[in-house]
């Protein structure tokens, strides 16, 4: 059994994002050129009517979907907020190698955070909840749940997302291949080419 697509959109950019900075609950604002990115997206996203739009309820996610043109028809779902990452908010993976080496979001115990597996039972709320809707659904949210909700799209376990990059200011596209979940198109950046970097 088939059924609609589901957009993906993570936010624009953010000075911790730019930084390569764990961000996870903590709410951080658009820069200026993550807003001009978001409107970019509005743009990109086109005419299409959805059935649903879901947000994180975090600033940088819900002001990416107002910039896009989409707030005034959304839902805030809290299973669409980032990863949890404890004890290594706003850290560096380089950072913390240096007293951990080889460490990894996907392979290590998150210390007063979500594991992958948590954040993969959030996905498929999120997953379902898209499912439940009359037609084509966007979400707009942060990089790695969004990694982690394409891999259980597709069946596989949660640290699968490791294999999926995301930018940030992106749109990928979940669909159906007669009964089978697909993924159609990923990381589409295709609006970002001719950004003035400037803030």
């Amino acid at each position: 059994m088939s059924g609609h697509e589901i957009l993906l959109v993570r936010h624009g950019q953010t000075e911790w994002s730019a930084d390569g900075r764990h961000t996870g609950r903590t709410d951080i604002p658009l820069t200026g050129l993550g807003r001009r990115q978001a409107g970019a997206l509005g743009a990109m996203l086109g005419d299409t009517r959805f059935a649903a739009v879901l947000s994180s309820p975090l600033s940088r996610a819900r002001e990416t979907m107002e910039l896009a043109g989409h707030g005034s028809e959304s839902h805030l779902l809290d299973d669409l907020v980032e990863w949890d990452y404890g004890v290594y908010e706003g850290r560096r993976t380089a950072d913390i190698r240096l007293e951990i080496p080889e460490w990894s979001v996907w392979t290590h115990e998150i210390h007063g955070g979500e594991s992958a597996e948590q954040v993969g039972d959030r996905a498929d709320r999120a997953i379902a909840r898209a499912l439940a809707a009359d037609g084509p659904v966007v979400l707009f949210a942060h990089g790695h749940v969004l990694r982690i909700l394409a891999a259980r799209w597709m069946g596989l376990p949660a640290a699968a997302g490791r294999s999926l990059r995301l930018d940030t200011a992106t749109v990928s596209t979940l669909d159906w291949e007669r009964e089978n979940r697909v993924v159609r198109h990923w990381n589409e950046v295709c609006h970002l080419r001719s950004m003035d970097p400037a803030p």
